[in-house]
C-alpha cells in the first residue's frame, strides 16, 4: 500500500532524525509537517527570464541563469523545463555540477501539461512527457515536478475532465515515488481556479509523490490572500509572484502577507520567486529576492 502524502514526509523527517514514524491519517488530510517550525528556503524560478531564456531566440542559458543566482542570497535554483536546451542524460548531468559548484540545489523542474484533453493519443503522450521530466528532474537531484491540470475543452463536462486528471496524476505518482519526487499541482487557472476546484483533484490521490504547487499570483478571486491560505496546508512547493489579482484587478502584492501565510501553515520547502511583471529582471529580481530573504530569514 502506498504512504499518504503525510506519511510520507514524517517518515523522511524521522529517518533523518533516526526516530519512528507513528501511524498517520490519510492522504486527503493536510501534509503534517515536523515539528511546529516553519521551514522555508529561497529559490530562483528560471521563468522570471522567460524572455531572456525562452528557446526560440535565447539570449541566455540555464548555466549562465545559474551564474546570475550565484550572485543572490539564494538556497536553491528552479529549472523550468522549457529552457532545457537537451533532454539528455549527459546535459542533466552539466546543470547538476554547475550548479553544485555554485553551491546552488536545485529546487524543482516546473513542467507544462494538459491532463484534460479528451484525444486518447494525446492524453497518452501528456502523461508520458510528465514521466520523463519526472525521471529527468530526479538525475538533477530536484526535488518536485510542478505540473498543470489543464483546460476544459468545449465538448467536455467538468466531472469527467476531473476524473481523466485524476487518473493521470495516479499513473504519474507511481512513477514519481520510483525516483523519490514530488508532484506539485499548480492552482493554474482551468480547471483549478478556486481552491475547491484544486483540491477536488489532490484529495483523491492517495500518494506520499503528490502536493500543491502553491502559486501565489495566479487566483483571481475575490481574496486571493485568503485562497492561498486554504491550498498551503497541502503544499510541498511555492512559486512567489511580485503581483496578486484580486477580482482579476492586478496590484502589487503584499510579500510580508504571503510569507506569513506560509509559515502560518507550518510550510516546510523551497519557496520561489517568479517574477512576471513588467520590469527588467535583471533589475527587479535582486530586489525582489532580498525582501525575500529578509521576510523568509
Amino acid at each position: 500500500m502506498s504512504l499518504s502524502r503525510r506519511q510520507f514526509l514524517t517518515t523522511s523527517a524521522a529517518l533523518a532524525t533516526g526516530g519512528l514514524c507513528p501511524s498517520l491519517a490519510r492522504a486527503i488530510d493536510p501534509i503534517k509537517r515536523p515539528g511546529n517550525k516553519p521551514e522555508l528556503k529561497l529559490a530562483l524560478a528560471a521563468y522570471s527570464f522567460n524572455k531572456q531564456l525562452n528557446l526560440m531566440k535565447p539570449t541566455m542559458t540555464l548555466f549562465e541563469f545559474i551564474d546570475l543566482a550565484a550572485e543572490l542570497p539564494l538556497d536553491a535554483v528552479e529549472l523550468t523545463s522549457y529552457y532545457w536546451a537537451e533532454t539528455t542524460d549527459a546535459y542533466a548531468e552539466k546543470l547538476k555540477s554547475h550548479a553544485a559548484k555554485k553551491k546552488l540545489a536545485i529546487s524543482g523542474v516546473p513542467v507544462g501539461n494538459n491532463f484534460c484533453v479528451k484525444d486518447p493519443a494525446k492524453y497518452k503522450a501528456q502523461i508520458q512527457s510528465v514521466k520523463d521530466w519526472t525521471e529527468r528532474a530526479a538525475k538533477v537531484g530536484a526535488k518536485t515536478v510542478r505540473i498543470f491540470a489543464g483546460n476544459l475543452e468545449k465538448d467536455d463536462t467538468l466531472e469527467e475532465a476531473q476524473k481523466r486528471v485524476v487518473a493521470a496524476i495516479v499513473e504519474c505518482c507511481a512513477v514519481a515515488e520510483k525516483h523519490g519526487i514530488v508532484l506539485a499541482m499548480e492552482n493554474h487557472g482551468g480547471i483549478t481556479a478556486t481552491p475547491e476546484q484544486l483540491l477536488a483533484l489532490v484529495k483523491p490521490v492517495k500518494s506520499a509523490a503528490l502536493g500543491v504547487n502553491i502559486d501565489t499570483g495566479n487566483f483571481k478571486t475575490a481574496d486571493p490572500y485568503a485562497d492561498i491560505a486554504k491550498i498551503a496546508p497541502y503544499g510541498v512547493v511555492s512559486q512567489v509572484k511580485t503581483e496578486v489579482y484580486p477580482s482579476g484587478k492586478k496590484e502589487e502584492a503584499d510579500l510580508a502577507k504571503v510569507v506569513k501565510i506560509l509559515k502560518d501553515a507550518n510550510f516546510h520547502g523551497y519557496v520561489a520567486l517568479e517574477y512576471e511583471a513588467a520590469a527588467d529582471p535583471k533589475v527587479a529580481v535582486p530586489k525582489y529576492v532580498k525582501e525575500l530573504r529578509k521576510l523568509i530569514g
